[in-house]
């Protein structure tokens, strides 16, 4: 297949006051092509100062048009920002292609329509943001407002970079915020176009701003800022517990969506062909790098043998390649950093015993590619079973009763997500209220929608994205008391 057209022009600048600028300091770094591990391009690296005018733009949008605006306006407005989207969606799997690895064919069909559909979602529930009526006593009348909170900020990961970014963006301007977004440093490129989206759609200037850079630099002053209401983060649960005790002092908002460690279940009356399918895309989709990758397979010891078999062709039947190229359906690694660690923990998984059925090496000699990695007969006091290696690592263990099941799906410390296969629906309604995690998908995995909350349990975080709760945390409650 020939590979496709990279874009002519791309922004690579800061965006701040719907104009890219420069960083005050002039620096920039540079975006790497997993695959070809070539420079795409040097991208602005957002300081202090940057950080400064950004919520200056902000403070003047909020006392200006943007903070008067109608929420129909606002709708409108949002709703033009999807559409924007949609226009240039060769363009955005192009450049998700190019900066994160992701398979332009994916990226066109998955990607691209998520990513406007939270921006119409959002423009079409904004107006549900109401207050409501508390009878207290004859001689008073009691009402509750539901305001913005200000200046919030959202920073992403690099594994979905324009979802995140959209899910970030589309709520916080929906319910009247402004909003700072740091992108993760490796894929700036589409959180970049959503902005001149955001422009090209009439959103007002100070509303949107994106600031790639460092999580270490701009980040943590993002985190330390006195006038930034609000976060929302999406990554590693080591960097939130830093970020919880960070933002303390100025006691902050956070929304939290953290690591993950998925246990997917496949019962000995499931439908085998479908389960094995669904197994193998949840833990190889994206190439591994998902939050809620169901990453531990619990397999009923009846069809242990044959499940493995079936995840070890299937495995061995994926082979990586350019994401440029439309029929390609697996990419590299993100990064050089992701790839070395997805490396080390094949091989920590070879060294403690475990059972390799597919994969467990690189692919090739270029680009940041992994081979799809199955271990089956591990332990769970593996590395490859504790930890979220965030790449395409599988690791099987066999299970006898559900009660054995229960307590070894709930035997870490994350609380993402889960999944079970089974034709038994009172099974699966069990197994879902037993297990400790924020979405659980019955004979399904990894479906998501704009409508419906999305969060974890336990070390994978707090508060909830997505749907009308996503949408009232980025608001604040006031009560007003009207002595009649």
């Amino acid at each position: 297949m020939p590979l496709i057209a990279r874009p002519a022009a791309f922004p690579t600048k800061l965006f701040i006051n719907n104009e890219f600028v420069d960083a005050k300091d002039k620096r920039t770094y540079d975006s790497i092509n997993p695959a070809t591990e070539d420079v795409v391009a040097p991208i602005a690296c957002a300081g202090k100062a940057d950080l400064d005018a950004a919520i200056a733009a902000g403070k003047a949008a909020l006392a200006g048009k943007w903070g008067t605006m109608s929420p129909a306006q606002r709708s409108g407005l949002i709703f033009k920002v999807s559409a924007e989207i949609m226009k240039r969606k060769e363009q955005f799997a192009a450049l998700e292609a190019m900066d994160a690895g992701k398979p332009y064919s994916e990226s066109l069909m998955i990607d691209v329509p998520m990513t406007a559909d939270h921006f119409a979602y959002y423009a079409g529930v904004l107006r549900s943001l109401q207050g409501e009526t508390i009878p207290v006593n004859d001689a008073l009348f009691v009402y509750t407002l539901r305001e913005p909170l200000g200046i919030v900020a959202g920073i992403t990961p690099w594994n979905f970079p324009m979802i995140m970014a959209a899910r970030k963006i589309a709520p916080a301007i929906a319910a009247g915020n402004c909003v700072i977004l740091k992108p993760a440093n490796p894929t700036p490129l589409t959180a970049l176009l959503i902005a001149e989206c955001c422009a090209a759609a009439g959103i007002p200037p100070g509303v949107v701003s994106v600031l790639p850079g460092k999580g270490s630099e701009i980040g943590q002053q993002i985190v330390e800022h006195p006038d930034i209401a609000a976060i929302s983060f999406t990554g590693s649960t080591e960097i939130g517990v830093k970020m919880v005790r960070d933002a303390a002092p100025t006691l902050k908002k956070l929304t939290m969506e953290l690591g993950g460690k998925s246990p997917n279940v496949v019962f000995a009356d499931a439908d085998i062909e479908n389960a094995v399918k669904g197994a193998t895309a949840a833990i190889f989709y994206n190439k591994g790098e998902v939050c809620t990758a169901g990453s531990r397979l619990f397999v009923e010891a009846k069809v242990h043998d044959e499940v493995v078999e079936k995840l070890g062709q299937r495995a061995a039947k994926m082979v990586g390649g350019d994401p440029m190229d439309d029929a390609t359906r697996l990419g590299p690694q993100n990064n050089k950093q992701q790839f070395e660690t997805t490396l080390k923990f094949i091989e920590e998984g070879k060294k403690a015993g475990a059972k390799l059925v597919a994969g467990g090496e690189r692919q090739g000699s270029k680009g940041y590619f992994v081979k799809p990695t199955v271990f089956a007969d591990t332990k769970p006091e593996m590395s490859i079973v504790k930890e979220e290696i965030f790449g395409p690592v599988l690791a099987v263990q066999k299970f006898e009763t559900f009660d054995e099941l229960v307590a070894k799906a709930n035997d870490s410390r994350y609380g993402l997500a889960a999944g079970v296969w089974t034709k038994d629906v009172s099974k699966a309604h069990k197994y879902a209220k037993a297990v400790k995690a924020g979405s659980i998908w019955v004979n399904c995995y990894n479906w998501y929608d704009s409508a419906v909350p999305y969060g974890g349990y336990k070390q994978s975080g707090y508060g909830r994205e997505m749907g009308l709760t996503g949408l009232t945390q980025l608001t604040q409650s006031k009560s007003v008391w009207v002595q009649l």
